[in-house]
């Protein structure tokens, strides 16, 4: 499948953007984002952006006051991913002049929607900024 959940989180471990592509109880994304969280934080930033858990591999990248963190299979290119947070944030920046914690919490629904026309189950189907922002641009003018 490729891409297992994509997590936007803040410095201090909240969670702020949880989108998931296989089906997980809530205790169990409670568990499974708390461990992770603690994870990644914890790490220097000297320390390569990928780590293993469970039977995942998460590659993280920290921007700002935000980290991004996508939890793939095994066999996914880690490099690919780290491209694919990049472009995230690309695009973000782009509808909301440099992206920070407080668009995505109150613009959720848009930062949903942007992750949504890139991702489709678990595989990237969309990498073009112009083709994910016009969408998003339509639903403001209608607004």
């Amino acid at each position: 499948m490729g891409i297992r959940f994509v997590l936007m989180v803040n410095k201090q471990g909240q969670t702020r953007l949880a989108q998931y592509y296989e089906w997980l109880t809530l205790e169990e994304r409670r568990a499974l984002e708390g461990e992770i969280v603690r994870k990644c934080l914890a790490r220097a930033e000297q320390q390569c952006s990928f780590v293993e858990h469970r039977n995942y591999k998460i590659v993280y990248r920290r921007y700002a006051s935000l980290f991004f963190l996508v939890g793939v299979d095994n066999d996914e290119n880690e490099l690919a991913i780290l491209e694919f947070i990049h472009l995230l944030v690309e695009t973000m920046d782009r509808h909301f002049g440099n992206v920070c914690e407080l668009d995505i919490m109150f613009h959720l629904e848009k930062a949903h929607f942007m992750l949504e026309e890139m991702v489709m189950n678990g595989c990237i189907v969309e990498t073009s900024k112009s083709s994910i922002l016009t969408p998003v641009q339509l639903m403001d003018k209608t607004s």
